[in-house]
C-alpha cells in the first residue's frame, strides 16, 4: 500500500500549529484563528495556503449564512475533510487485538477484533497484517497505522518491555511496516488513549487533566499546558509501588498496599480467590459485593477506598480541572462510586473546589482509537512532541 500522506510536504511548526488548531477546534474562521495562535492576518495568510493548496484544509461555507450572501466573501471558515484519509489503530492485549479504522477526526467507522493465539512476535505482526488487509479493504485512503500496547515503548517503534505480552526490545513498528507497506506508530496504550482524549475527548481544550485507569493495571496520564507530559517510568509498573494503604494486602503483582495491589482486576480476583477458594471473574466479584456478600463487599470497598485517595492525592498536588476515570474497571464505581465520593471529600481541604471526576466505560476499541489519533499527530501533522 501507499500512504496517502506522503504526498504532503512536512510541515513547519507554525503550520502544524495552525493545521491542529482547525483539525481540534475546526470549522474555525480566519478571524477566530488568528485570535487563537496570536497571529497577524498577513502571517495566517502565509501560513494556511500551503495547507489548502496540499488538500489538508478547505474553505468551507458559514453555518447559518445562506448561500446568495455568502457569494463573494473573501474569507470563509477553514476545516479538515474528516473522511479524506483513513487511519488504522490496534490495540494487542494478552489474548486479543482490537482494531478499529477511523477518519482524520478520529470518528471510528469500522471495528475488527481477531484473538491473538499466540504472542510470538512474528505471528503477532502476521495478524496484524491479515486485519490492516480486512479493514482496509473498503478504505483506500490510508494514511498510517498506529499500535498501542501495554508496556515500555521507545522511539515510538520498539517494544523495550511489555510484560502483558512478554516482550523485550521487539521493533514492532518496523516489523508491521514491513509486512503492510505503510508507515506505523507504536506508542504505550495509556499514553495513546491520553492523547486521544486531549485532542477529541474529555480532556479538549482543557490546560490541566488527568486521565487514570484501572483495569490489568494502573495507568496514569497528565496533561499540562495541553500537552501530555512523557516520564521515563512510563508503564514499567510503577502502581506498584505507589502505595496507597501501606497495611493494605500483599498480591503476587504488587507491593503491600499499592495501587497495584488494592485496585487493578488480577489483584481484586486474586484476594477473593484467596479468602473464598472460588475463582469469579471481575463481574462476578462486583454483582456479588452489589448484593451483600461479605468478602467481595470486603474487597470492593477496599479498593474503593484506595480509588478515592489516589484520585484525592492526584487532586491536590495537581490541580486538575478534570480527572478521567477510564479502563475496563471502572465498574467499581457502579457498586462503590459513593465510597470513592466520601474517601475523595475526607482526603480533601473542607473549602477546595470539587473534582470533575469523569468515568468514561469504555472498551479496548476506545484503546485502539487512541493508536490511530497518534498515527494522526505523527504520520500526518509531524507532531513528534504530542
Amino acid at each position: 500500500m501507499t500512504p496517502v500522506a506522503d504526498s504532503w510536504p512536512p510541515l513547519s511548526p507554525g503550520e502544524r500549529s495552525v493545521a491542529i488548531e482547525v483539525l481540534v477546534g475546526g470549522p474555525l474562521s480566519r478571524t477566530e484563528l488568528a485570535r487563537r495562535l496570536d497571529l497577524s492576518a498577513g502571517s495566517l495568510t502565509r501560513l494556511t495556503k500551503p495547507l489548502i493548496e496540499s488538500g489538508l484544509l478547505v474553505e468551507v461555507p458559514e453555518a447559518g449564512v445562506p448561500a446568495e450572501v455568502r457569494q463573494g466573501r473573501p474569507s470563509q471558515p477553514l476545516d479538515v475533510v474528516a473522511d479524506s484519509l483513513s487511519f488504522l489503530g490496534f490495540k494487542i492485549t494478552d489474548d486479543m487485538v482490537y482494531g478499529v479504522l477511523t477518519t482524520l477526526r478520529s470518528e471510528i467507522v469500522a471495528r475488527y477484533d481477531r484473538p491473538l493465539v499466540t504472542r510470538e512476535p512474528a505471528a503477532v505482526v502476521d495478524l496484524l497484517g491479515e486485519m490492516t488487509d480486512a479493514l482496509a479493504g473498503d478504505h483506500p485512503r490510508l494514511a498510517g497505522i498506529g499500535i498501542g500496547v501495554g508496556g515500555f515503548v521507545e522511539d515510538r517503534a520498539v517494544v523495550g518491555e511489555s510484560p502483558f505480552l512478554d516482550w523485550r526490545e521487539v521493533p514492532l513498528a518496523e516489523l508491521v511496516e514491513d509486512r503492510t507497506g505503510l508507515p506505523v506508530v507504536v506508542e504505550n496504550d495509556v499514553a495513546a488513549l491520553v492523547e486521544a482524549e486531549t485532542w477529541f475527548g474529555a480532556g479538549r481544550g482543557l490546560d490541566r487533566f488527568v486521565v487514570l485507569t484501572i483495569g490489568a493495571g494502573i495507568g496514569y496520564g497528565l496533561v499540562l499546558g495541553g500537552k501530555r507530559v512523557p516520564y521515563a517510568e512510563e508503564d514499567r509498573g510503577f502502581g506498584r509501588h505507589w502505595i496507597v494503604n501501606p497495611n493494605g494486602p500483599l498480591t503476587p503483582e504488587g507491593a503491600r498496599g499499592s495501587a497495584v495491589s488494592l485496585l487493578t482486576i488480577p489483584s481484586i480476583r486474586y484476594q477473593v480467590q484467596a479468602a473464598t477458594g472460588r475463582d469469579r471473574t471481575y463481574e462476578e466479584i462486583l454483582e456479588s459485593a452489589a448484593a451483600g456478600e461479605p468478602m467481595p463487599a470486603r474487597v470492593v470497598e477496599e479498593a474503593a477506598r484506595a480509588l478515592g485517595t489516589l484520585v484525592a492525592q492526584i487532586a491536590n498536588f495537581v490541580l486538575p480541572q478534570k480527572i478521567l476515570l477510564a479502563g475496563e474497571g471502572v465498574g467499581l464505581m457502579d457498586v462503590a462510586g459513593k465510597t470513592v465520593t466520601e474517601t475523595i471529600r475526607a482526603q480533601r481541604h473542607p473549602l477546595a473546589a470539587s473534582i470533575d471526576l469523569e468515568t468514561k466505560v469504555s472498551d479496548f476499541h476506545d484503546w485502539a482509537r487512541g493508536a490511530a489519533v497518534l498515527a494522526i499527530q505523527v504520520l500526518v501533522l509531524g507532531a513528534t512532541d504530542a
